[in-house]
C-alpha cells in the first residue's frame, strides 16, 4: 500500500468509528457489538499508522518505502505518539 491508500483506509476506519458510535446511539446495535468492532477498528488502525510512520520514516532517510511491512498488531498496539 502506498501512502495515499493508506490514508484512504485511515479515513474509511474513522467513518466506521462514528457509524458504530452513531448506531450504538440510535439502538441498532447493542454495547457489546460496538465494542468488539472498535476493537478490531482500533487494532487495524494502529497497524495503518504504524506502516505509515515505516514509509515515512524509510523515505527520509533515503530507503524504499515500499519495503515498509504491516506488524502484527500485537507488536503495534497501543503504540504511543
Amino acid at each position: 500500500m502506498d501512502q495515499e491508500q493508506i490514508l484512504a483506509r485511515i479515513t474509511a476506519m474513522v467513518d466506521d468509528e462514528r457509524r458504530l458510535r452513531d448506531a450504538l446511539a440510535a439502538g441498532q446495535i447493542d454495547s457489546e457489538t460496538e465494542h468488539a468492532r472498535l476493537g478490531q477498528l482500533e487494532r487495524d488502525l494502529d497497524q495503518c499508522w504504524d506502516l505509515l510512520r515505516q514509509r515515512r520514516a524509510k523515505s527520509e532517510f533515503g530507503e524504499n518505502p515500499d519495503e515498509a511491512r504491516a506488524r502484527p498488531s500485537s507488536q503495534v498496539e497501543d503504540y504511543l505518539s
